[in-house]
């Protein structure tokens, strides 16, 4: 069991996680149409694209005159666990820190770029998570996990594991993905990019938005049976399942997404506070959850999607979209759908366009991806009153 220390998100709506979650409240977008020519693209397309410049200007405070030496990946990578940290107040350079970075794409724009000035490693995943750790002047070997849009779940569940074995206390968990014409084609080539602002779950979504974003989570381990201090936000189960069912399409029975569901619920018969699901909207994965949340029993519980804000980031989305739902269970609300107007699912999910109420004191966020990839976390917190207890060290 995971208590968080600290989180941060850098991404078009903000800079900041707060920032980023009010603006969600507020129905805001960084979802925008992209003409002809961006990015190398021939085609127009839509989705959530960080401004270099700006970048840069929030960069050059923390990296100075190295701004220059780190690639657009590696700078949202670097701010959002410098935001962290601030909060966690730790030592991200001791022995005890574990850095983890999660990631599809990394640096592979680079590619298309034979004369750019980074060197041939900076392709590799690797190399790009050795530089993150240098940064912050942590020694260890930062690990890297790539797993198709599962991997920022896939990041928080291996940081649980790692930290269970007693060799590190604490685990920083990145995730961040930029865009490039490389992977604005494959997805494309898939028709499966949405010619306006993604609908999840409506009757009349046709396709997903793509976003370039970065997400922090900074993690301590805690005993299950430590007091929780009041607001503490704690990742209290994870699981991973792969169904195998195809290289890119989703299982038609959701056997991969259910059997992580149910994993993680164990033998909890009440419903979650609500469900931050995958949501990408395409015709086929919002069917799949709908039929994993049916065979799982969780149609009532309030459900929404975050890809109509963000864009569907990729490597970074498990992080970030778990980062915003850590706030929205903060204040007790299930946050809104954006265009969720008419269902169009063949299993009755509990999602509207309005903010509600929540119930409860644990989430669900649910990841899927190519390959049959599937995993699924539980997060809990405290009531925000007086706890008498002592919280454990």
């Amino acid at each position: 069991m995971l208590k968080r220390l600290g989180d941060s998100i850098i991404s078009k709506l903000g800079i900041g996680s707060r920032k980023n979650y009010m603006a969600v409240r507020n129905g805001q977008s960084g979802v925008e149409h992209c003409p002809s020519g961006t990015l190398g693209v021939p085609e127009p397309f839509m989705a959530s694209l960080i401004d270099r410049e700006l970048l840069n200007d929030h960069f050059m405070p923390i990296g100075g005159n190295r701004v220059h030496f780190y690639t657009p990946f590696e700078k949202l990578a670097i701010l959002a666990v410098h935001q962290a940290l601030q909060q966690a107040n730790i030592d991200a350079a001791a022995p005890q820190v574990q850095f983890i970075l999660s990631t599809t794409k990394g640096n592979i724009g680079l590619l298309e770029q034979p004369e750019h000035p980074y060197g041939p490693q900076r392709v590799h995943l690797w190399q790009s998570a050795r530089l993150l750790a240098q940064f912050f002047g942590n020694s260890n070997e930062p690990l890297v996990v790539s797993n198709a849009c599962i991997s920022g779940l896939c990041a928080q569940i291996q940081a649980d594991r790692l930290l269970a074995l007693g060799q590190h206390s604490v685990a920083v968990v990145v995730g961040a993905e930029v865009l490039s014409k490389f992977i604005i084609s494959g997805f494309q080539s898939f028709k499966a990019l949405s010619p306006t602002r993604c609908r999840p779950f409506d009757a009349a979504r046709d396709g997903l938005n793509l976003g370039e974003g970065a997400a922090c989570i900074v993690y301590q381990r805690r005993e299950a049976d430590c007091p929780m201090a009041p607001g503490e936000m704690r990742l209290s189960g994870g699981a991973i399942r792969n169904d195998a069912n195809h290289i890119s399409g989703p299982s038609r029975t959701g056997e991969g997404l259910y059997n992580a569901i149910t994993a993680v619920r164990g033998g909890h018969s009440e419903p979650p506070a609500f469900i931050s699901a995958h949501g990408t909207a395409t015709p086929y994965n919002d069917e799949m959850e709908a039929i994993a949340l049916s065979r799982a029993g969780l149609l009532s519980a309030p459900t929404f999607s975050l890809k109509p804000h963000f864009g569907h980031t990729l490597g970074a989305a498990g992080v970030l979209e778990t980062v915003i739902s850590m706030h929205a269970l903060a204040d007790g609300v299930a946050l809104g759908s954006w265009g969720a107007e008419h269902l169009g699912v063949s299993h009755k999910v509990n999602i509207t366009p309005e903010m509600r109420p929540a119930q409860g004191a644990t989430f669900l966020k649910l990841m899927s991806g190519f390959g049959g990839s599937n995993a699924a976390i539980a997060v809990s917190t405290s009531p925000n009153t007086t706890n008498t207890s002592q919280p454990c060290e």
